[in-house]
């Protein structure tokens, strides 16, 4: 399996604009290909003094944090879906200042499967 992750900070005032955007880019990547679209909201995440995930976002009053991640079957698979979804034309018409988030502070990366247990 591989993965792209997002860790992404959202104004709280935001939530309902964020579930509509996360759905509309969901239903992208899912079109494309992808195996599954999850985002999951902050629920047990604390403020750490050293590292946390609130810090590597620059989280600031108000917000929160998301953990969204795309699972494809392998990174391959991966690069076909990403290169459906940014020739997609609903992809070229968001205007990153127009996310219901700031996207200069979203942190995403690809990963490969490690170690997996059930």
């Amino acid at each position: 399996m591989y993965i792209d992750g997002f860790i992404v900070p959202v104004p709280k005032k935001k939530l309902k604009a964020y579930r509509s955007f996360a759905k509309k880019f969901g239903k992208m990547w899912i079109d494309a290909g992808a195996l599954e679209y999850n985002e999951y909201i902050a629920d047990d995440v604390k403020k750490g003094k050293v590292t946390s995930f609130p810090q590597s976002v620059k989280m600031k009053s108000g917000e929160t944090v998301f953990f969204s991640w795309a699972k494809y079957r392998n990174k391959a698979h991966r690069n076909k879906v990403m290169n459906k979804v940014m020739k997609n034309p609903q992809m070229n018409a968001m205007e990153p200042g127009d996310w219901p988030f700031d996207g200069m502070r979203m942190i995403y990366g690809g990963f490969k499967g490690f170690v997996k247990m059930k």
